[in-house]
This record gives structure tokens, sequence and C-alpha cells, in this order.
């Protein structure tokens, strides 16, 4: 039980303090010195309640104290203090012993804060000291303590601050190493898929062209031979062989059935006219 409130975990940020000690002790002038500047930095607030550190009222004025300042505490806050403050300037030895008292040392180690205490000057030494989470030798040494640590945090905070920074560095710089590696390779697949799209293409327009120009050769084979084959079929050359062309009513006829009274026939060097008198059918 003696160690319950020394073995709390010391609080990583200190922002709100309650603070019990003696109205208008010398102590307290002296705490709240560095305190006052600490407030008005807006760094960390500090709550203030009394009691009586002497006498046979100490333990219990203390104890008294504590309780309805954490009551009002609970009203006005919706979290518990960062830390419990318990101080006091030098005095008499047998005023000092008043603080040792069970039922307040008691009362203290079951608190789940953390509890600092600063009685007396450095030869001093109470039952408070012994079950305190931290114990020093004057409240000026404890509001240094509470600067100090949130100093060691500042910079704590800093220093992890530029660490995320130096590894968010080396972190975007792996990243935009890969990603330059990966473009590269990108590159480089996109460059072959466009070559041999090159190639593919001047293979089908090297295979086209060769087709175009076969069929333009057979195609012009074939115009010749019909062309040969339509001079062959000229009327002219056809006369020449002996044939002739017979026209009636100025119309080439090819059957008996189209001739009419008078038949003009065509050869070679000229026109035959003629009467026709009689046609005969011989199917």
């Amino acid at each position: 039980m003696v160690n319950l409130n020394k073995s709390l975990p010391t609080p990583f940020d200190i922002e709100n303090v309650l603070v019990i000690a003696p109205e208008n002790a010398a102590g307290l002038g002296d705490f709240k010195k560095d305190a006052d500047a600490l407030n008005r930095a807006n760094v960390c607030h500090f709550i203030y309640h009394t009691a009586t550190f002497q006498g046979n009222t100490a333990a219990n004025s203390i104890m008294e104290s504590l309780s309805s300042s954490l009551r009002q505490w609970a009203k006005n806050y919706t979290t518990p203090p960062d830390l419990i403050v318990i101080i006091r300037g030098g005095g008499a030895v047998n005023d000092l012993a008043y603080l040792n008292d069970y039922d307040l040392a008691a009362l203290l180690c079951k608190r789940k804060v953390p509890i600092w205490v600063g009685i007396g000057h450095e030869k001093d030494r109470t039952i408070l000291d012994e079950i305190a989470h931290r114990s020093f030798d004057t409240p000026s040494k404890v509001i240094a303590g509470i600067r100090n640590l949130i100093s060691e945090r500042s910079q704590e905070a800093i220093d992890f601050i530029q660490s995320i920074k130096l590894l968010s560095q080396h972190q975007i710089s792996a990243y935009q190493s890969q990603n330059d590696q990966l473009m590269n390779i990108i590159k480089t697949h996109a460059q072959n898929q466009i070559n041999t799209a090159q190639k593919n293409l001047e293979l089908m327009k090297s295979t086209t062209q060769y087709f175009a120009q076969h069929q333009l050769k057979l195609a012009s084979t074939q115009i010749d031979t019909l062309m040969r084959e339509t001079l062959l079929q000229n009327p002219r050359n056809v006369l020449a062989k002996g044939y002739g062309i017979i026209r009636s009513d100025n119309k080439a006829i090819r059957s008996v059935q189209q001739v009419g009274a008078a038949v003009s026939i065509e050869l070679q060097d000229g026109f035959i006219h003629a009467d026709v008198n009689k046609v005969t059918n011989n199917d």
C-alpha cells in the first residue's frame, strides 16, 4: 500500500494541476512565481486550495481540503487533474511533525493521481515524502520539476516530429525511387510494345502491298486479254474475214422477222442495197 502512488506512471503531459498549500505561505509564493508564468503562457493551469499544515488539525484539514477540491474538480472538469501538488515552506521540526499522520498518508496512497510534495527545507522529511509519487525538498523545486517535465516532453515531441519528418522523407524518397523504377519499366515495356506493333504494321503493310500489286498485275493481265478479245470482235475485223452486217430501217438485224421491205448489207469495202420480195423461214 505504501508504494501505490509511487507506482503510478508519470504523466506524459501536465496540463492541469491541483495545488494544496497553506494560505499566503511564503513557499506558495515561491511556487506561484513560475506557475503563473506557465499559466500565462497557457502551458499549464493551476487550481489552488488551502489547508492548515500545522497544529493538531493539520492532517484533517489537508484531507478535507483534498476531498472537497476533488469533488469540486469533478463538477468543473470531465477528467481528473494530471497532478496533485502538496506544498508548504520550511518551519520548525515540531510543526512538520503534525503531517506524520497515518490516515493522511493512507488517503494519499489511494489517490489514482500522482502526488508531488515539497514540504520544508532540504533537511526536512515527513511521511508524505515517503508515500508520494515524487518528493522535492522545497515548493520551488516542485514547480521546477513540473517545468522541467513539460520542457522534456516538449523536446521529446519536437524530436518525435523531427524523426517523423525524417522517416517520412526517407519513405517518400524510397517510394519516389520505386516509382521512377516502375515508370522506367513501364516506359520500356510500352516502347517494346510500340516497336512490336510498328514491326507488325510494316509487315502487314508490306504484305498488303504485295497482294495489291499481285491483284493489279492479275487485273492488268485480264484487261489485256479482254482488250484483245474485244479488238478481235471489232466489226471491222469481222467484216475483213468475209462477214457482213445486214440492216433494215438503219438497224442491224439478227432475225428474218426483223427484215423490212428493203435491206442494206455492209461489207468490208462498201454497202449493198436490195429490195426484199420474199422472206423464207427454214425452221
